[in-house]
């Protein structure tokens, strides 16, 4: 069986000198339910559950702050979507959105479906992080490429878990 969620998660973003981006991925491991995906050697996403956004946020700024008086730390979920692609045929389903090698587990970002998105892999779980403005386009592309593939479309949204 094969699921595609919209799942509620807050994306917070962290633009600094590299040493303090690496802080505020500190705060994001701290923070249950967080994860962090280094996108740039001065740019960090982290991602957590609906209504951590406040918590995330001051937690990453106090560390990040500390070691970059710059550093800009915001609450950026508005910008984003995210949908959670679930089951036994996430490889499967993956191979026809995109030619990135999908991790066992992890971070990686490139082309999906001609769009960029940042991934969160875990064990028969992907997470796919797309800027608010392709939410629909990623969706259709999803339910048209791999439709065939028993795909059922979740009609609840789902909330964010760790993927740790």
């Amino acid at each position: 069986m094969l699921e595609l969620a919209a799942t509620e998660a807050v994306v917070v973003v962290c633009a600094a000198d590299e040493a303090a981006t690496d802080a505020a991925i500190g705060a994001a491991d701290a923070a249950i339910g967080a994860f962090a995906c280094r996108t740039a050697p001065d740019e960090a996403l982290l991602v957590g559950p609906p209504g951590a956004a406040r918590g995330l946020v001051a937690a990453a700024t106090e560390r990040a702050v500390a070691a970059d008086p710059d550093a800009v730390v915001l609450d950026a979920t508005d910008g984003w979507a995210v949908w959670t692609l679930e089951g036994d045929g996430v490889p499967a389903a993956f191979s026809r959105l995109s030619a990135l090698r999908l991790p066992a587990e992890g971070f990686v970002q490139g082309d999906v479906a001609r769009v960029p998105v940042k991934l969160v892999a875990r064990p028969g779980r992907l997470h796919l992080l797309v800027p608010a403005m392709w939410r629909e386009h990623l969706r259709e592309q999803i339910l048209d490429r791999c439709g065939d593939l028993g795909l059922s479309e979740r009609a609840e949204a789902a909330k964010w878990e760790d993927p740790g």
